[in-house]
């Protein structure tokens, strides 16, 4: 028989209703997409700035009209190939259920997490009960570690990208003042380094404040791109040529010269924010966006400055952006489309840090980073967050690399090897999960990976050849990275698997006095109603001793029950009572008269009112005890009310008995007044492990990770940092040998 329960009515239908991508249509759905003009394409869109210039470098000749049409076409099939087809209408649907993107995105499809409805009782009953869940994939557990493994690395590759993105779009656009003013060429970099100042300090205002500003200061960019574009292809229409693929075949075949192919990758770069953004915005209004404005504005724009290389030669070379503006080098237009193109970098920097603020979250979410400090700065999408953490270690990076690579050739030489290997390792990822979770056939994942990884796979050859040339630079960081995600989820992973085996079923544990273990039939459950609660003491099962082995038997002990209220918070999911409690009561043998489990759900809506925060079961093993599920939005506090908890309960207990003839509503306000949160503080020991003649060190090893750096870590980022009440916590220490 069923627990009775209060469940608040407008989330009744939703207890296991996960967040889900946001669905717009009409104005709302074309405002979304001109929003994401504004954080998602100015990466990709800066990128005219210096793309010529990394495969023709100012320092060398002008190369033939020929090499200059191939070098067009390929840059123009690149966009089409990669960003048009690859991310915008292929990748975005690959997308999560809560309709996030990315590489760990992509990862947790092929392994998602288990659902988990937050009911007290059912975990504390070991009743069996059904959960939503996403589509079972079929693939092997035995390729969970190295799929792990990559798609860390091309998340931290891509976190590693936020930085270097700033760095080479505002510099590349502040360098356009030397064009015109050759005096100030010194003062680049310091130039550059206050405008990122600026940018970084402005994310606290969130992308939603952010993205309305920019969104329209990026659609006259785009539109500048466009005009000066069209006005550029008049001087030598020929220039149309470059959209057959062949002239780009023909340009590698004849000169042979692998490297240029680095230098059309900076063509693309931002291509992986337009995947990773997909929690920020939906999948209509970015495929809208692109493939009705970006697109074409990014073509005109590379087939207008290819025209005139053609017909001017050695006089654009020196800065083929800046010096194919129409008109005179200190002509309005030139300081017009100048002051764009600096508002354009700074909003181009902002994608791949909303990039990485989604991706950061993902991480937090799936445990592989600590419990962040989050910001939700939007009341519809659940996706856009500010992390001021994260916020501040990419300013201090990026400012960093910029000091450090004073030349923008060396920058955009580490650029580009960040790029081309996230983009390999998302195209792994999707072939698997055309294959195991969309259960397409596998000549379709099979052809997807021979055609994209064969095009990934040559701009990351090009890119691999810049390494020594200063993409060290954001390998080492991506490697970092991956070994502090790697660690975290290890760490996490081994003390989340010793709560979920140590956990104790609380008919087990608490023994009322008639010595009555777990009902073996139903009628015995009725028949456990049926005895007097203020007649029953209670015992509790003691540890057993570790001498008389596994099996042996444990001693029951009497309990005392206090006059006061206890709340037990539950971080982990899994079956049992939670260890608080265990740990709470083989430390002090008492019982309180009102015991409350705790479990908090995130639901994906921005508040939850008062009255519909909580959903309350009674526990039916023991007197007094209850399962409370705090429901919050994610814009919501975290601040548990125990009064509101408290007046859940009793209407609870009216609800069973109208006239209370027990009193037990006056008997729980009574000791309610008194009301004490307690929350888990795991002390973390390595477990020794025998591993031949290497477990001396492994075991060192190991210790020192776990004890020196994980629990260090620990104490650093409590899950409890953000409770508005965290001061009111008493935390009970638990041993886990882990």
């Amino acid at each position: 028989m069923s627990s009775p329960s209060i469940i608040p009515a407008s989330l009744e239908s939703g207890l296991n209703k996960k967040r889900t991508a946001v669905k717009l249509s009409g104005f709302a759905l074309f405002f979304l997409s001109f929003q994401t003009l504004g954080i998602i394409y100015s990466d990709i869109g800066t990128s005219p700035l210096y793309v010529l210039n990394g495969i023709w470098p100012a320092s060398g000749d002008v190369p033939p009209t020929e090499d200059i049409i191939g070098g067009i076409s390929a840059i123009i099939w690149a966009l089409t190939l990669l960003p048009l087809i690859k991310y915008v209408f292929i990748s975005l649907l690959f997308g999560t259920q809560e309709g996030e993107g990315g590489s760990y995105a992509l990862y947790q499809g092929l392994y998602p997490p288990e659902d988990y409805d937050g009911n007290l009782d059912r975990t504390l009953t070991g009743d069996s009960y059904k959960v939503a869940s996403h589509t079972p994939t079929t693939i092997s557990e035995r390729f969970r570690l190295p799929l792990l493994a990559w798609c860390l690395f091309g998340t931290a590759l891509t976190i590693a990208d936020g930085m270097f993105t700033p760095a080479v779009s505002v510099t590349s656009a502040v360098g356009g003042i030397a064009v015109a003013k050759a005096s100030v060429s010194a003062q680049i970099i310091p130039i550059s380094i206050v405008l990122l100042l600026v940018l970084f300090i402005a994310q606290r205002f969130g992308t939603a404040s952010l993205s309305f500003m920019f969104a329209p200061i990026s659609f006259v960019w785009f539109l500048l791109l466009a005009g000066t574009g069209v006005a550029n292809i008049t001087s030598h229409p020929g220039i149309f040529r470059a959209v057959d693929p062949s002239r780009a075949v023909m340009l590698f075949v004849r000169t042979g010269d692998y490297d240029i192919l680095a230098g059309v990758l900076l063509a693309v770069t931002g291509c992986e924010a337009i995947f990773a953004n997909l929690g920020q915005f939906n999948a209509m209004s970015i495929r809208m966006s692109f493939a009705g404005f970006v697109y074409p504005s990014l073509v005109l724009a590379y087939l207008g400055q290819g025209a005139r290389l053609i017909r001017d030669g050695d006089a654009v070379l020196n800065n083929i952006f800046y010096n194919t503006i129409p008109g005179p080098a200190n002509g309005p237009l030139f300081w017009i489309v100048f002051v764009f193109a600096i508002l354009a970098t700074i909003i181009a920097s902002q994608a791949m840090i909303t990039a990485t603020f989604s991706l950061v979250q993902q991480l937090v979410n799936m445990k592989a980073l600590p419990p962040l400090k989050m910001s939700y700065t939007s009341e519809t999408i659940q996706g856009q967050v500010y992390i001021p953490t994260v916020n501040w270690t990419l300013m201090i990076g990026t400012i960093i690399i910029v000091a450090a690579f004073s030349d923008l050739a060396k920058l955009t030489n580490a650029y580009g090897f960040a790029v081309a290997t996230v983009m390999f390792s998302t195209s792994i990822l999707l072939s698997v999960q055309m294959r195991w979770v969309k259960q397409w056939p596998a000549f379709v994942a099979i052809g997807y990976f021979i055609l994209w990884g064969f095009f990934d796979g040559l701009f990351w050859g090009a890119s691999l050849k810049k390494v020594p040339l200063g993409a060290w630079v954001p390998l080492m960081i991506g490697i970092i990275l991956m070994l502090i995600l790697s660690f975290w989820t290890w760490a996490k992973g081994l003390e989340d698997k010793f709560d979920g085996e140590h956990r104790e079923n609380l008919r087990h544990f608490i023994i009322p006095e008639t010595g009555q273990d777990e009902p073996e039939d139903e009628d015995a459950e009725e028949a456990e109603e049926d005895i007097k609660p203020k007649d029953l003491q209670y015992f509790y099962r003691a540890e057993a001793d570790s001498e008389k082995g596994e099996k042996g038997e444990s001693e029951l002990l009497p309990l005392v029950r206090l006059p006061t209220c206890a709340v037990f918070h539950k971080f982990a999911r899994g079956q049992g009572a939670p260890h608080t409690f265990t740990a709470f009561v083989r430390q002090w043998p008492a019982l309180p008269r009102v015991v409350i489990f705790l479990s908090v759900s995130v639901v994906p809506i921005a508040h939850v009112s008062p009255d519909d925060r909580y959903a309350i079961t009674k526990v039916r093993t023991v007197q007094g005890f209850y399962g409370v599920t705090a429901y919050l939005g994610f814009r919501d506090d975290f601040d548990i009310r125990a009064g509101d908890m408290i007046e859940k309960i009793c209407a609870l207990e009216l609800q069973m008995d109208p006239r209370q003839l027990s009193g037990t509503v006056n008997k729980i306000r009574a000791v309610a007044r008194s009301t004490t949160h307690i929350a888990p503080h795991y002390h973390v020991i390595s477990k020794h492990i025998d591993a031949s003649k290497f477990s001396l060190v492994l075991n060192w090893c190991r210790k020192y990770l776990i004890e020196d750096i994980y629990r260090r870590l620990m104490t650093m980022f409590p899950e409890t940092a953000n409770w508005l009440f965290a001061e009111e916590i008493i935390r009970v220490g638990i041993n886990a040998k882990i």
